[in-house]
């Protein structure tokens, strides 16, 4: 149990930090370079674990680490971007709190890990409480950036599940570092070739994307992919519902944004979900389940059919 508790609070960061991004790249990264931001994000925290784990790729982890850099960072981070400046951030953070739910199905289809009944409906309650929390009426919806959102929130399942299968014998940090590398040079000639060059910056920008890259993202992966190596993937989903918690209490405490009743219910409904998909839940409800009468050996049997009971009274 004590395990377990330390690897839920470690994969804790990483949502946490994501949940920090929305309110950096509001207020101090440029705008309109989704691409370079992406790139920007992964290419030098890789770099970065890669110097310190100074390990290189063997075997089939060459052709891993691109599949997964892809799915989990370059195609994710410039769909991401995408649906950003298509959709709403209610719409976009409600379609991609389904995770949870995702993860699950695909963790059951590829690695036999049933959905428990308390994960599931917490996840239930996450999303729910997601959707209270963002999700407000809009009368128009873009739906190249609903098929960006769903596809994004689908591939990072995906790579997420697949990270776990194929981690289990490689060390998190050079999995975590060469997937980042692989994503960022993925990214790489999209950004030239669509966006040009790099966008300019003054110190406020290069201070910001040194918090992304080394916060958000290097220290993030790797505490989220260190979850996914010894917690089940639904677990770790469910934790990620923090991401969208972050965003509406950062939004709260440094924006000066209003926290209003229906966020506050929605948050509480988005603790209590992740609460009740960890597993100290499931092993107090296996606790708390009754137990079956322990049957009557012959010996007993005997001795009470030849009065040698207690007397009645």
């Amino acid at each position: 149990m004590e395990d377990n508790l330390r690897w839920t609070l470690i994969t804790a960061i990483a949502p946490v930090a994501w949940g920090t991004n929305y309110y950096v790249i509001h207020e101090y990264l440029p705008a309109g370079h989704p691409l370079w931001g992406a790139l920007l994000r992964a290419l030098p925290a890789g770099l970065l674990l890669l110097a310190v784990c100074r390990r290189l790729p063997r075997g089939p982890w060459w052709w891993r680490s691109l599949v997964l850099g892809a799915l989990n960072m370059g195609a994710f981070f410039a769909l991401i971007y995408t649906s950003a400046q298509l959709l709403p951030t209610s719409v976009a953070s409600t379609i991609m709190a389904s995770s949870p739910v995702v993860m699950m199905l695909i963790a059951w289809a590829l690695l036999g890990e049933r959905p428990r009944l308390l994960a599931s409906a917490g996840a239930v309650l996450g999303v729910t409480g997601v959707c209270l929390m963002l999700f407000s009426g809009v009368s128009a919806v873009n739906w190249w950036g609903v098929a960006a959102s769903v596809t994004a929130m689908l591939m990072s399942s995906l790579g997420f599940v697949l990270t776990k299968r194929w981690g289990s014998d490689t060390s998190v940090l050079a999995s975590t570092s060469w997937q980042l590398v692989a994503g960022g040079l993925v990214l790489a000639p999209f950004a030239v070739l669509v966006e040009g060059a790099p966008p300019a910056m003054d110190w406020a920008a290069v201070a910001g994307f040194a918090y992304v890259a080394v916060v958000a993202t290097a220290v993030a992966f790797a505490a989220w992919f260190a979850g996914l190596k010894y917690l089940r993937a639904g677990t770790v989903g469910l934790i990620g519902l923090l991401n969208p918690a972050t965003g509406v209490l950062l939004g709260t405490l440094l924006a000066a944004e209003v926290l209003t009743l229906r966020q506050a219910a929605g948050l509480g409904l988005v603790l209590a979900g992740i609460l009740l998909g960890q597993p100290v839940a499931e092993r107090l409800r296996a606790r708390l389940r009754p137990r079956p009468a322990a049957p009557a050996t012959p010996r007993r049997e005997a001795h009470a059919e030849a009065g040698g009971g207690r007397p009645s009274r």
